[in-house]
């Protein structure tokens, strides 16, 4: 039993533990860190790999200094937008959309 409780402590450790390979999975999560948003760190993963990886995290850093911001996930996230590097697909935000 005691090998049992061992073991499952073992895999909770190991799940807290983040493991980068490349250079766009460790930027991602440093986004989720610096923003405090680990729940939507794949997002910052896909973010980093399909972008500059460099300047979102000048952006995420930016975003965090700023004071009074609830949300910085998504304050990044319409800031990133802003600048044009993620398009919204919200049908909310069908203006936003290219025309067909």
């Amino acid at each position: 039993m005691l090998d049992r409780e061992r073991y499952l402590s073992e895999l909770a450790a190991r799940r807290r533990k983040s493991r980068a390979y490349t250079r766009h999975q460790l930027m991602g999560l440093l986004i989720a860190e610096v923003l405090g948003d680990r729940a939507h760190k794949s997002l910052y993963i896909k973010m980093a790999k399909e972008g500059n990886p460099d300047f979102l995290m000048s952006l995420a850093k930016d975003v965090a200094d700023r004071p009074g911001i609830d949300n910085r996930g998504a304050y990044f996230m319409a800031a990133a937008h802003e600048r044009g590097l993620i398009p919204f697909t919200d049908p909310d935000h069908a203006t936003d959309l290219p025309a067909s």
